[in-house]
């Protein structure tokens, strides 16, 4: 009897303990949605830049051969999933801005002399936040995308679609809180975010594929993380949903879907288990 009640007692003390987080976790993450609220320029900032390339990049290369494209798909299509990732990976990028500027302006030093039953409800915030802004973004280009004419995935593209999204931006987000503590301060960050965003983007396959690119150039683009997410957002466009099929001609062989989600999945833990110690040293 007096096992079975300390079990029970126990049970209730992780319900409440799950309860409190949350709360937390919930009011964090409504703070952040007020500041974005009260100035949305960050999300129409962030819809519009992908948008304008999604339309110039598209018509200033409609006319391309179709010997560069494989499968003589049109360059929007091709250039819609490079566009999707590359708008989810801006987003993710910049997660770490909202705690930079809250170490900055001491409202961090509050957060964490305040009696939060856990510190760590300050990261699971962002996360949630920026990953719902990042999705948002990435939908709203698939929407232009498809009014352009450069087509839709079915029910079970968008399942694939927002799985590659979820993993690239829940690693690119770690990556971004990681700084957002190691950095002094938001001219830093913003400076590696500057200096990230547009190399990564044209040395990956966004914009042409690997044999479009010089040797050196398509070895960079076969290891760079954005790549493994557009080409099964790619397939996904193409109706091909085979993830055993290659898809990724990359210099060392080929990659196929499942091995483009495997890598990003293990980015994602990879990076979390790196920038854990170094939370765990500032919230603590």
């Amino acid at each position: 009897m007096t096992t079975t009640r300390s079990r029970y007692s126990s049970d209730e003390v992780e319900e409440k303990l799950f309860s409190e987080i949350s709360q937390e976790t919930l009011a964090l993450t409504r703070r952040l949605f007020l500041q974005l609220i009260r100035r949305p320029s960050t999300l129409i900032a962030g819809i519009l830049q992908p948008i304008i390339w999604l339309v110039l990049f598209g018509a200033l290369f409609s006319k391309a051969p179709e010997s560069l494209l494989p499968g003589g798909i049109s360059y929007g299509r091709f250039l819609g999933a490079g566009v999707i990732v590359f708008t989810a990976f801006s987003g993710a990028l910049n997660a770490g801005l909202p705690i930079m500027f809250d170490r900055e302006f001491g409202f961090l030093n509050r957060l964490l002399v305040a009696p939060l039953r856990s510190r760590s409800s300050i990261v699971f915030a962002s996360f949630i936040y920026i990953t719902t802004l990042s999705l948002l973004q990435s939908f709203a280009i698939m929407l232009m995308a498809f009014a352009l004419g450069f087509g839709w995935p079915g029910i079970n593209g968008l399942f694939l679609v927002l799985t590659t999204l979820l993993l690239l931006v829940f690693a690119v987000t770690a990556l971004s809180l990681g700084l957002a503590f190691a950095l002094p301060g938001h001219i830093e960050l913003l400076a590696v975010i500057f200096i990230a965003n547009l190399p990564l983007l044209f040395a990956s396959t966004a914009l042409a594929p690997i044999s479009f690119m010089p040797v050196w150039l398509g070895w960079l683009a076969a290891l760079n993380p954005l790549t493994f997410a557009i080409e099964p957002i790619r397939a996904a466009y193409g109706g091909h949903l085979d993830l055993r099929i290659g898809l990724l001609h990359a210099p060392y062989g080929e990659v196929n879907g499942y091995q483009c989600l495997v890598f990003l999945m293990l980015l994602t833990i990879g990076l979390f288990l790196l920038i854990r110690p170094m939370l765990n040293r500032k919230l603590a």
